[in-house]
């Protein structure tokens, strides 16, 4: 099977570098074009404050407030854009056609909405490891993005899990040759 047109749902976490290169060397096999994604939760996103009254505090510390994750939000949107710029550069450094783009959505609907609209026949995204109450609770998007793709899907094992198994197999490799 070939892909063409991979969409690679990415965070500025140690993880993700491991999504990146997996995704960066299929796109080299395949000679497919790269689509870097990164979608900013909608809950980080604040609404002015209307309520200031009603709780007895001062209209000025709210606003105050505010303006300062208006400020914080605007940060993480410039490091989003930097992180994807980096990896893009990396990939061209490479030879690979990439674009990148992030918005604000919930991470999970917005790549399989973003794959829909580029037609890509591939999406990869990396896992946390998250399961039962965790996942039900915080949500997977590794998981929603499996039941709702458009085209296939690549979930990539995260760093923990890879390093564990890792360590396992050298441990079982030094027991077998005592």
């Amino acid at each position: 099977m070939s892909f063409q047109k991979i969409l690679v749902g990415l965070a500025p976490t140690p993880a993700n570098q491991i999504v990146f290169e997996a995704a960066l060397e299929l796109a080299i096999a395949n000679n497919a074009q790269l689509f870097l994604f990164h979608s900013i939760s909608a809950d980080s996103m604040i609404a002015p404050p209307t309520f200031s009254g009603d709780l007895g505090l001062s209209p000025h510390l709210i606003e105050q407030a505010y303006q300062v994750e208006q400020i914080q939000i605007d940060n993480q949107t410039r490091y989003i854009k930097e992180y994807l710029t980096d990896l893009c550069e990396q990939a061209v450094q490479r030879g690979v056609r990439v674009e990148s783009a992030s918005q604000i959505d919930e991470p999970g609907r917005s790549l399989c909405k973003k794959a829909e609209e580029w037609d890509a026949d591939l999406i990869i995204v990396g896992r946390r490891g998250r399961s039962g109450f965790a996942e039900a609770l915080l949500g997977s998007v590794s998981n929603y993005v499996l039941h709702h793709s458009p085209c296939t899907v690549m979930v990539v094992q995260g760093q923990k899990k890879t390093e564990s198994k890792l360590e396992e197999a050298s441990v079982a490799e030094t027991v077998a040759s005592s």
